[in-house]
């Protein structure tokens, strides 16, 4: 089964009007009005329709208690593979191991998926969504099980501190504590500790690219590359996605902003470039990173500003918007054709970095 996380509001908002494919570039300045998303293509609107069917409240109207209990787009997916009558397995991978590291709050667990085949492997640490509120590695599990057998790659995901109980700075902290075991004991679990990536979506791209930042500062080995699946990258919610997208479907704007406030609900904190990293004075000398972006999300501005503000410090991006689908769609291969093609792009611009790392 192919899963994915955040939760979806169920609010109908099934005819969307089309919004230009180059939406950003139309409008740099973000002076549009605030207007209806765009369609979803087939495939991922029946991903929609069964996850509105599975009656989710309105995330931003409820606790974080309550909110971790809503159905998720993984639920969605096994609904459409049901539905079609397909197997609602998990894709198979060499390996799946389940343990916990020492961390700076506390025990973190991780997952270890490995691909089938003999080591040493490369490895990449992986960091789910979920608005560093909700969801965990095994919402996300389909994410995982796809990179690790496309890379060719050992996957270790993280289960992070979350907030409002664990505010900022307790999910980066936790995010580098593992990125830096991982450096230490590769060895044991058959991977190469001198080809190591760090790679996750959204509230999870945000953490690898400050788990690069971090180590750039601190002056620690620093990952090989980066994946960052629609990463949160800033706290400005104005953008040019952000107005098309305000009440978009599975991530709408009020969500974002309850996600804010649970995580850093400090304004000073939320600037901090540890949680919005375009706020960064700089991006010289982080890893080269693979961007993925996707039209029917409020994220998809910022993640192709924080693209471009790496181009121009001197970084090597491969960036790629997909037209169509919308937030959590990465993962949804088993059911959405334009997942798999990112999920096949994400593998093999990770096979490539690995190869160069040889």
């Amino acid at each position: 089964m192919h899963k994915i996380a955040l939760t979806l509001l169920p609010a109908s908002l099934l005819a969307f009007s089309p919004a230009p494919a180059n939406a950003d570039e139309s409008d740099p300045a973000g002076t549009k009005q605030m207007s209806a998303p765009a369609q979803a293509e087939p495939h991922m609107q029946k991903v929609l329709d069964a996850l509105a069917s599975l009656g989710g409240k309105p995330i931003e109207t409820l606790t974080p208690e309550e909110a971790r209990k809503q159905p998720t787009p993984a639920d969605a997916v096994k609904k459409v593979l049901t539905q079609e009558g397909k197997s609602t397995a998990p894709e198979e991978v060499g390996s799946l191991k389940h343990m916990s590291i020492p961390g700076p709050g506390g025990d973190i667990p991780i997952h270890i998926y490995s691909p089938k085949g003999k080591g040493p492997f490369p490895v990449m640490v992986y960091y789910h969504g979920g608005g560093w509120v909700i969801a965990d590695t095994m919402t996300y599990d389909a994410s995982p099980r796809a990179l690790a057998n496309g890379a060719k790659a050992i996957i270790v995901a993280v289960d992070y501190r979350q907030a409002p109980e664990h505010p900022f700075p307790a999910a980066s902290d936790d995010a580098y504590a593992a990125y830096q075991w991982v450096l230490s004991h590769a060895r044991e679990f058959q991977a190469d500790p001198h080809r190591v990536a760090v790679g996750g979506e959204s509230a999870g791209g945000n953490l690898a690219t400050v788990v690069s930042m971090m180590a750039r500062d601190k002056k620690t080995p620093m990952p090989v590359y980066e994946l960052l699946v629609y990463p949160i990258t800033n706290n400005d919610f104005s953008t040019p996605s952000y107005l098309e997208n305000a009440t978009a479907k599975p991530l709408s704007k009020p969500m974002m902003e309850w996600f804010f406030k649970q995580y850093a609900p400090d304004a000073k904190e939320a600037n901090n470039p540890y949680v919005s990293p375009l706020k960064a004075e700089s991006l010289r000398g982080l890893p080269p990173a693979t961007i993925i972006t996707d039209e029917i999300d409020p994220l998809r501005s910022e993640g192709k500003a924080y693209a471009d503000r790496l181009r121009s410090a001197g970084v090597k991006v491969s960036y790629k918007n997909y037209v169509g689908v919308t937030h959590e769609f990465f993962g949804m291969g088993a059911v959405v054709p334009k997942a798999k093609e990112a999920e096949q792009k994400a593998s093999a611009d990770l096979r490539n970095a690995f190869s160069a790392k040889r």
